[in-house]
């Protein structure tokens, strides 16, 4: 269905995987401030108006607050490359384990890249949920810094008290007929939240991006999940977590949508839809 169910697919490989800021009147947690609010509230007029005066219309006020908080993460930075220093640093990554701060992430055969994309996407997500009244926390403020690094991407979601953390990846696998999404979350759980939490939220994106057209892995996972232990942003989330690969860049079907304005959109509205019914539930 629509741009993706047409794809007629081929590829995929887990890229080098590591994590809204918070509004003007609401400062950052402390240690987080890579973590900014997407969508800014407006400043505040200098004088009420007239109680007479006619109420804006419904569409032009503020979405009553949920109290829901979910952090995304965009995967990788625009400025990775040039940082190979810093972002082969290796920090904590879960399970005894360290790893690289960040990589740099794949691309398009022509060229379009994983951080481009995933913070395109993000960006979207981020509007569609601030629009009913969720606030919504980036990891990352542009697509032309560094990192930051797993650890710290993870402890962006920790701070804030996330109700749901999702990190938008996109794949670069070369393997003949590699295509497909997939969900991964952490296993086996390292505390409570990694457990049925994350579970019921990798499900309840994997139902919503296979609702909405997208097809399944055909290389890595089953069904659309996939239990990792090696992802850093995941074994060290204390909060519900789940990681999206969105599609397999090296594929020419999978590749165009993402590369595609119209497809990004799609891929935006089905992550949201699901991260809103993970919310509901």
């Amino acid at each position: 269905m629509g741009l993706v169910l047409a794809i007629g697919l081929t590829l995929f490989t887990a890229c080098g995987v590591d994590t809204p800021a918070s509004s003007p009147s609401s400062p950052p947690p402390p240690g987080t401030t890579t973590v900014f609010t997407t969508l800014p509230q407006p400043s505040p007029t200098t004088s009420a108006p007239p109680s007479s005066a006619p109420q804006p219309p419904p569409s032009s006020r503020q979405p009553p607050k949920t109290g829901k908080v979910v952090v995304l993460d965009p995967g990788h930075n625009g400025g990775n490359s040039g940082r190979p220093g810093e972002i082969n640093k290796q920090v904590p990554a879960g399970r005894g384990k360290t790893k690289p701060c960040n990589t740099t992430g794949t691309s398009t055969n022509s060229g379009y890249t994983e951080h481009a994309f995933t913070w395109d996407v993000s960006q979207r997500i981020s509007q569609a949920l601030a629009a009913k009244g969720i606030r919504v926390i980036l990891t990352r403020q542009n697509d032309t810094g560094v990192g930051p690094c797993v650890n710290e991407r993870a402890a962006i979601g920790n701070d804030a008290g996330a109700d749901a953390v999702v990190s938008i990846h996109a794949d670069g696998s070369n393997s003949a007929g590699a295509h497909g999404f997939h969900v991964a979350y952490s296993a086996p759980p390292l505390n409570a939240q990694q457990g049925e939490p994350s579970m019921r939220l990798a499900t309840a994106l994997r139902d919503g991006l296979r609702t909405g057209g997208f097809p399944t892995s055909t290389y890595l996972g089953s069904n659309g999940l996939a239990p990792r232990a090696d992802l850093g942003g995941l074994n060290l989330s204390t909060r519900p977590a789940a990681l999206v690969e969105c599609g397999n860049m090296r594929n020419a079907a999978e590749a165009a949508a993402m590369a595609s304005e119209e497809g990004r959109q799609q891929y935006a509205a089905v992550i949201a839809k699901a991260i809103e019914d993970y919310l509901a539930a």
